[in-house]
Protein backbone atom coordinates (compact mmCIF):
# COMPACT_ATOMS: atom_id res chain seq x y z
CA UNK A 1 0.00 0.00 0.00
CA UNK A 2 1.62 3.71 -1.28
CA UNK A 3 1.33 6.10 0.71
CA UNK A 4 -1.56 7.83 -1.84
CA UNK A 5 -3.99 5.24 -0.53
CA UNK A 6 -3.39 5.13 2.68
CA UNK A 7 -4.03 8.75 3.03
CA UNK A 8 -7.64 7.70 0.42
CA UNK A 9 -8.30 5.28 3.43
CA UNK A 10 -7.83 7.58 6.13
CA UNK A 11 -9.98 10.17 4.16
CA UNK A 12 -12.24 7.47 3.27
CA UNK A 13 -12.87 6.95 6.80
CA UNK A 14 -13.02 10.22 8.30
CA UNK A 15 -15.43 11.28 5.61
CA UNK A 16 -17.73 7.91 6.88
CA UNK A 17 -17.16 8.80 10.64
CA UNK A 18 -18.36 12.71 9.77
CA UNK A 19 -21.46 11.25 7.83
CA UNK A 20 -22.15 8.89 10.94
CA UNK A 21 -21.95 11.79 13.62
CA UNK A 22 -23.78 14.45 11.03
CA UNK A 23 -26.43 11.67 10.46
CA UNK A 24 -26.79 11.08 14.16
CA UNK A 25 -27.21 14.55 14.59
CA UNK A 26 -29.76 15.00 12.28
CA UNK A 27 -31.59 12.19 14.10
CA UNK A 28 -31.25 14.28 17.47
CA UNK A 29 -32.31 17.48 16.08
CA UNK A 30 -35.38 15.76 14.01
CA UNK A 31 -36.38 14.39 17.56
CA UNK A 32 -35.87 17.95 19.07
CA UNK A 33 -38.11 19.65 16.63
CA UNK A 34 -40.63 17.20 16.51
CA UNK A 35 -41.29 17.98 20.67
CA UNK A 36 -40.92 21.31 20.10
CA UNK A 37 -43.87 21.07 17.43
CA UNK A 38 -45.88 19.35 19.76
CA UNK A 39 -45.01 21.60 22.93
CA UNK A 40 -46.11 24.11 20.44
CA UNK A 41 -49.55 22.78 19.53
CA UNK A 42 -50.38 22.25 23.25
CA UNK A 43 -49.44 26.08 24.15
CA UNK A 44 -51.70 26.48 21.54
CA UNK A 45 -54.43 24.65 23.13
CA UNK A 46 -53.88 26.16 26.14
CA UNK A 47 -53.97 29.28 24.93
CA UNK A 48 -57.16 28.86 23.66
CA UNK A 49 -58.85 27.70 26.37
CA UNK A 50 -57.60 30.34 28.94
CA UNK A 51 -59.24 32.81 26.04
CA UNK A 52 -62.48 31.18 26.07
CA UNK A 53 -62.19 31.22 29.81
CA UNK A 54 -61.38 34.63 30.13
CA UNK A 55 -64.06 36.06 27.44
CA UNK A 56 -66.70 33.86 29.94
CA UNK A 57 -65.45 35.47 32.87
CA UNK A 58 -65.42 38.90 31.19
CA UNK A 59 -69.04 38.84 30.69
CA UNK A 60 -69.66 37.34 33.95
CA UNK A 61 -67.98 40.42 35.69
CA UNK A 62 -69.33 42.60 33.09
CA UNK A 63 -73.11 41.48 33.72
CA UNK A 64 -71.74 41.75 37.62
CA UNK A 65 -70.89 45.67 37.62
CA UNK A 66 -73.98 45.77 35.43
CA UNK A 67 -76.50 44.18 38.46
CA UNK A 68 -74.25 46.56 41.06
CA UNK A 69 -74.42 49.81 39.09
CA UNK A 70 -78.14 48.97 39.13
CA UNK A 71 -78.09 48.53 42.84
CA UNK A 72 -75.91 51.69 43.53
CA UNK A 73 -78.79 53.81 41.69
CA UNK A 74 -81.92 52.26 43.27
CA UNK A 75 -79.33 52.55 46.55
CA UNK A 76 -78.83 56.30 45.63
CA UNK A 77 -81.88 57.33 44.46
CA UNK A 78 -83.46 55.80 47.85
CA UNK A 79 -81.05 57.87 49.90
CA UNK A 80 -82.01 61.08 48.14
CA UNK A 81 -85.73 60.15 49.23
CA UNK A 82 -84.44 60.23 52.67
CA UNK A 83 -83.18 63.98 52.29
CA UNK A 84 -86.80 65.42 53.41
CA UNK A 85 -86.58 63.55 56.52
CA UNK A 86 -83.44 64.94 57.76
CA UNK A 87 -83.81 67.89 57.07
CA UNK A 88 -87.17 67.77 58.74
CA UNK A 89 -85.30 66.02 61.82
CA UNK A 90 -82.76 68.74 61.94
CA UNK A 91 -85.64 71.58 61.57
CA UNK A 92 -87.41 69.42 64.20
CA UNK A 93 -83.91 69.87 66.80
CA UNK A 94 -83.79 73.44 65.80
CA UNK A 95 -87.50 74.12 67.28
CA UNK A 96 -86.62 71.87 70.47
CA UNK A 97 -83.47 73.95 70.79
CA UNK A 98 -85.21 77.22 70.67
CA UNK A 99 -88.22 75.86 73.02
CA UNK A 100 -85.40 74.80 75.66
CA UNK A 101 -83.67 78.47 75.45
CA UNK A 102 -87.51 79.90 75.96
CA UNK A 103 -88.47 77.97 78.59
CA UNK A 104 -84.98 78.40 80.34
CA UNK A 105 -85.60 82.23 80.09
CA UNK A 106 -89.19 81.77 81.25
CA UNK A 107 -88.15 79.70 84.41
CA UNK A 108 -85.60 82.23 85.28
CA UNK A 109 -87.98 85.12 85.06
CA UNK A 110 -90.91 83.46 87.13
CA UNK A 111 -87.93 82.32 89.30
CA UNK A 112 -86.96 86.00 89.69
CA UNK A 113 -90.30 87.38 90.39
CA UNK A 114 -90.55 84.95 93.25
CA UNK A 115 -87.54 85.91 94.83
CA UNK A 116 -88.30 89.77 94.60
CA UNK A 117 -91.47 89.29 97.33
Amino acid sequence: MTGGEIAALIAAVAFALIAFVLCYLLLKVTGVVTELNTTIEEVNTSLNTITKDADHLLIEVEGLLNKTNTTLDDVNNKLGSTDPLFKAVGDLGESVSGLNEKTVRLTKSIAGKNTRR
